[in-house]
């Protein structure tokens, strides 16, 4: 029996996106935050500035009571702090600190470091086949958005879309934290 195009191409995500998991997964344990990636995400996500909490409900996929207790647990342990807006002292926006920043980049060059003697180990053009990886990721990711911004405008509510990519809420454990 012969595969259709469609079948082969849905066959090759799904491979696609079990590597991904899989990779996401040991880049994680390699970058030794001592953090769950809930805490970790939400890290990344104030590293381009303050945000609130709705919006990093948003770009975590967190509901916001998880990223309430999230942002409480970095808070104590100084990694993030929540400030009242200027403009407006309704509105409660979360910061990374410099502990945060600097958390958040060494965890990354441990991740890099384990991801280059992975490839050091087995790849020929270590350089090259990272910038491939990454082209591709992109040209992958850009089609989504544009995918999703086009499907979002055909749909009565696109609010409750996730990505399926976002695994934070479902792999984040208490257990995760060191």
């Amino acid at each position: 029996m012969h595969q259709s195009d469609e079948q082969r191409i849905e066959c090759a995500a799904r491979g696609l996106l079990r590597g991904i998991g899989q990779l996401a997964q040991a880049l994680f344990r390699t970058g030794d935050f001592g953090l769950t990636r809930s805490q970790v995400a939400v890290l990344d996500a104030l590293e381009d500035g303050p945000r609130r909490v709705t919006a990093l409900a948003a770009c975590t996929g967190m509901v916001q009571p998880r990223v309430t207790v999230v942002l409480q647990s970095l808070e104590e342990r100084g990694l993030a702090a929540r400030e009242r807006s200027a403009a407006d002292r309704r509105v409660v926006q979360a910061s990374l600190t410099p502990a945060g920043r600097e958390l958040l980049e060494q965890g990354r060059r441990r991740m890099a470091a384990a991801l280059l003697r992975g490839l050091d180990a087995g790849v020929a053009d270590s350089e090259r086949a990272v910038g491939a990886a990454r082209d591709a990721l992109t040209v992958l990711s850009d089609a989504m958005t544009t995918s999703n911004t086009t499907d979002s405008s055909n749909t009565t509510d696109s609010s409750n879309m996730t990505d399926p990519m976002n695994m934070t809420d479902s792999m984040d454990k208490d257990s995760e934290a060191t």
